[in-house]
């Protein structure tokens, strides 16, 4: 799964984010949890993303709610790294 996941705390006051974008995990899982279709999602809000960044919103939140302590690379797959 491609890394389109980061954590930059320059960016959104350090929230998770679709990568290139300001769009926060936790906005694209509400709109799921309201009955939106990722076909919704990409056309009528945020036709930047795609339904694969939605999928890695998902894919986020699922490692960050089964997980009690996250091992620093599963942290890291999502951290912006200077060297990217």
């Amino acid at each position: 799964m491609d890394n389109r996941i980061e954590v930059n705390p320059d960016i959104c006051h350090g929230q998770p984010c679709i990568k290139g974008t300001r769009i926060m995990v936790y906005i694209i899982i509400e709109l799921l949890e309201a009955g939106l279709t990722h076909d919704d999602i990409t056309k009528d809000y945020y036709p930047q993303i795609t339904k694969d960044d939605i999928k890695q919103c998902l894919h986020y939140a699922s490692l960050r709610t089964t997980m009690t302590t996250p091992s620093k690379e599963d942290l890291s797959y999502y951290r912006n790294r200077d060297t990217e």
